[in-house]
């Protein structure tokens, strides 16, 4: 009996020291690359998590929230030098994350890390190193421009903004003329979040520079939807933001750079509500865009392209941890009822940007190939 207990007591010694050896954590912090210059917080390691540090000595609790929206969170502990450190209980999804700062109830952004427009207000942003980041680097090749215009919109009785991508060697080659992607953000975003969180114009950079994808043009500008609160996308009403892209950008962009101006050198994509709008409104217009493609935005299905122009292609992605089986049947229907359709999950990735990115990547060489 003795025995038989020595054995169970080394067995959970085992398994307890196994455990602690899992749950260790690395101490090879680093800044984060998406910190202010000089400042040290807050830190990733190899792992993937992250560790923050605050200056706040009059304050008695201070909160890390992290993601779209932020909730729960890493609750920072008080040191005797008004600082408050603290590091998330595990490790992070790979790529860019918002955070943001409760401190005795009120929201603040991190002073030590850069900010980005997400969850409708300026976030802070945290990036956990990808294994397979090396398509987003910057690296040493011929790079794009990215540039903002400003468009009359007399629907809105305003002057609206947009960012256009033009690819390396636009401006040398003057004769040349381009498809276009309009290419949407989603809910909470605007139109500053492809190209800074998203990394858009390095993506095509490194891509083209490779040879795999046909350079293009893309625009990219704010879709209407942050004056909806979260949870409530089903009160959204596209037509407002369809007549600003259909009637006032399109032809904008179409008169002030060189593009090939017509519906078979035309693509629509969006990520999240960015999708839902490509999927409204490449359904309502489908003699404006040959090319669509929903990020995790929701599907099509045959019956509601039924006797409309059939689009050149259809792309569906998502993370893993989305909703990846809905998004392959519904691409195996469309696939079934003649439609040219592709699906792409992202590995171990939710409802985030390096899901996107990893999207746009996959989706850039399949447009235009003809």
């Amino acid at each position: 009996m003795k025995f038989k207990q020595a054995i169970i007591v080394s067995i959970f010694l085992v398994i307890g020291q196994t455990c602690l050896a899992q749950n260790r954590i690395s101490e090879d912090f680093k800044p984060s690359t998406l910190n202010q210059p000089g400042q040290e917080y807050p830190e990733v390691n190899s792992q993937g998590y992250a560790r923050f540090k605050i200056k706040a000595p009059d304050a008695d609790s201070v909160r890390v929230s992290l993601g779209l929206g932020g909730s729960g969170g890493t609750r920072l502990v008080k040191g005797a030098d008004g600082f408050f450190t603290g590091t998330t209980e595990g490790p992070m999804d790979e790529g860019f994350h918002y955070y943001h700062l409760t401190i005795d109830g009120g929201v603040f952004n991190d002073p030590g890390a850069l900010n980005f427009y997400g969850s409708t207000r300026w976030e802070s942003g945290i990036e956990i190193p990808a294994h397979d980041q090396d398509f987003y680097a910057l690296k040493d090749v011929p790079h794009g421009n990215v540039q903002q215009i400003l468009f009359a919109s007399k629907s809105t009785n305003t002057q609206r903004r947009a960012f256009v991508y033009t690819p390396p060697g636009y401006e040398k080659n003057k004769s040349k003329k381009y498809p276009v992607l309009y290419l949407q953000h989603g809910w909470g975003e605007d139109e500053t979040a492809w190209s800074n969180q998203g990394h858009a114009n390095l993506i095509m950079d490194n891509l083209i520079a490779d040879g795999k994808t046909k350079p293009f043009i893309i625009v990219m500008t704010y879709g209407m939807t942050n004056e909806l609160r979260w949870g409530h996308m089903k009160d959204f009403k596209i037509e407002p933001f369809q007549t600003v892209l259909v009637d006032e950008l399109i032809p904008y962009v179409d008169t002030h750079f060189r593009t090939i101006a017509d519906k078979d050198h035309r693509a629509m994509a969006g990520l999240s509500m960015g999708g839902m709008e490509t999927h409204a409104i490449t359904l309502n217009k489908p003699d404006v865009f040959s090319y669509y493609a929903l990020l995790s935005g929701g599907i099509y299905t045959p019956e509601e392209l039924k006797g409309k122009t059939k689009p050149k292609l259809i792309f569906i992605s998502c993370g893993s941890r989305e909703r990846p089986d809905g998004v392959k049947n519904a691409v195996t229907a469309l696939k079934d009822a003649g439609y040219n359709a592709v699906s792409y999950v992202s590995e171990n990735t939710a409802h985030e940007f390096l899901t996107w990115r990893r999207s746009l990547h996959e989706l850039a060489p399949l447009l235009f190939r003809d």
